[in-house]
């Protein structure tokens, strides 16, 4: 098994790299920076041009690959490699090579207009994530630790899909040697700015999620107990608004969160809900969105 990561040619982050570093601390496995170079237009009309873009092309990726080697510089000890490959698509070959060399997840960063320490998507990556059999690993922008994964926390919600994704998370935990954090994020109506409070139906709605809420962490609980996981901590992360409940509980360096896909999308093992979309933007730690479950 090994991990994959999407290492952009002339990349100017090196979070994915250092994401990979931390989960192959916690579980040993090689480290692969794929560059995906872009393949040229292949005609007979073009056979010139063609030739210098392909030369320029493979150029592309053997400075990508020495750049990915002088991050590996920062990591001492753990196995790794740098490598290049041309494709149309940088998630189709990512994937494809993911399958060749035996990878169990794919690493990628952040877009370069994220703020610092904040996850976002770029197209490509979107992509990726929306079309993954694998899990996918998102660094925030310009990452750094030093760490092992710490703490595993997992979005968790009552329904089919979030009771199949708890048990991968618990699973995902042991490999990494790492603590359970179990957490259900509830954002409420916003205060009314002519009232400045919520109407009396509302409230008992508010209410009633946060019983039910709290009933299927009680449950949870339970259920990760008869696993033989009895340390494992619970939350229920509430607020106005999501940057408010994602922040609402601690963050520490060492913490990943684990999200799942939508379980209401008749593709639903691809494809991201918007609760999971919004905890995946409003993160202060890497995500790792895993299809084929609830988020």
């Amino acid at each position: 098994m090994s991990y994959l990561v999407g290492y952009g040619p002339r990349n100017d982050d090196r979070s994915a790299i250092e994401l990979a570093f931390q989960l192959a601390r916690s579980r040993p496995e090689p480290v692969i920076a794929l560059s995906v170079v872009p393949r040229g237009w292949g005609t007979p009309a073009a056979a010139g041009t063609d030739r210098e873009y392909e030369l320029w092309a493979a150029e592309e990726g053997r400075q990508s690959a020495e750049l990915a080697r002088a991050d590996f510089a920062e990591h001492p000890g753990l196995e790794a490699e740098a490598a290049w490959v041309v494709g149309r698509s940088v998630p189709a070959t990512l994937m494809e090579e993911a399958a060749a060399r035996d990878a169990w997840i794919i690493v990628v960063g952040s877009a370069e207009d994220a703020e610092p320490g904040r996850v976002r998507l770029t197209s490509k990556t979107d992509r990726l994530v929306h079309s993954s059999t694998l899990p996918v690993a998102i660094a925030p922008r310009s990452y750094r630790t030093t760490s092992g994964v710490e703490r595993v926390t997992v979005g968790f919600r009552d329904d089919d899909a979030g009771w199949s994704l708890l048990d991968r998370v618990a699973e995902l935990s042991r490999t990494e040697g790492a603590r359970l954090r179990v957490v259900t994020f509830l954002v409420t109506p916003a205060r009314r700015p002519v009232t400045n409070s919520v109407s009396h139906s509302e409230t008992q709605v508010i209410d009633l999620w946060s019983v039910q809420a709290a009933a299927a962490q009680t449950e949870a609980r339970e259920h990760l107990a008869a696993l033989g996981l009895d340390d494992v901590e619970f939350a229920l992360a509430t607020g106005p608004d999501w940057p408010t409940a994602v922040s609402s509980v601690a963050w520490e360096d060492g913490d990943i969160m684990v999200v799942g896909s939508s379980s209401t999308h008749r593709l639903a093992q691809v494809f991201l809900g918007s609760s999971a979309s919004k905890i995946v933007r409003n993160s202060p730690v890497p995500v790792v969105v895993v299809p084929g479950a609830g988020g």
